[in-house]
């Protein structure tokens, strides 16, 4: 990949899903700058988490092209997608998925065990965990169970895991469905300050608009995929 690709590109992509017949999704051509932020919007039902799922390389495309961080994920073997998924891609879920009797610390390094060479960029992990605690508000906490913590403590640790070794991509699936106004200014506030400090590119999925004004790009689901849906 060369400094003038961009980072994600789908081309001519077409899937359904297995034993789904009535679910399909086609993504004729959509892409993403390194470096770039994009909102994706889209109502429950459109095609919003199968587009996830295809960028990741938990399914893969019936026909077209997906490649990300220069790699075609149809030429990786499924151990290869799931250490290149580890490696390149930093997730934050909607509903944050910690481990929840793991510590902070733990909850931290969880990637590195499945990522070689980002664990050899973070160099100590432990260290780099603190540091990214103390940037994102979360001092003295790295050996808290997850479950004792609140809400935003709980997306901060989602942030932290999402970025440490720097991954140079983050998807965000619905983090801030759950929350009022002032939780979602907060937890963007300290998303976007990691994002803007190492040049990572996001890419967030909502179906809320008002978060627009933060990115880079807004783009609709439906400007991007077809959906279609046949009768059972």
């Amino acid at each position: 990949m060369t400094s003038h690709d961009p980072i994600l590109a789908l081309k001519d992509v077409h899937f359904r899903w297995p034993g789904r017949a009535s679910f399909a999704l086609s993504v004729p051509d959509f892409s993403v700058k390194s470096g770039e932020t994009v909102l994706l919007l889209g109502q429950s039902g459109s095609g919003k988490s199968t587009l996830l799922s295809l960028i990741c390389g938990t399914v893969l495309a019936d026909t077209g092209t997906v490649r990300v961080a220069g790699a075609d994920q149809a030429s990786l073997s499924g151990g290869q997608r799931d250490r290149f998924r580890a490696e390149e891609i930093g997730m934050i879920f909607q509903q944050f998925n910690l481990l929840p009797f793991g510590s902070v610390l733990d909850n931290i390094l969880l990637p590195l065990r499945f990522a070689p060479a980002r664990r050899e960029r973070v160099g100590n992990g432990p260290d780099a965990a603190r540091d990214l605690c103390a940037a994102l508000g979360l001092p003295d906490l790295l050996a808290a169970k997850a479950s004792t913590l609140s809400v935003g403590q709980q997306q901060r640790v989602a942030v932290a895991r999402a970025m440490i070794g720097r991954p140079p991509i983050i998807i965000a699936d619905e983090p801030t469905s759950a929350l009022d106004a002032t939780s979602q200014s907060a937890f963007l506030d300290l998303l976007f300050d990691q994002v803007h400090a190492h040049g990572t590119t996001l890419l967030m999925v909502s179906h809320d608009p008002r978060l627009g004004e933060r990115f880079n790009r807004v783009i609709a689901m439906e400007d991007i995929a077809r959906i279609e849906r046949q009768a059972a």
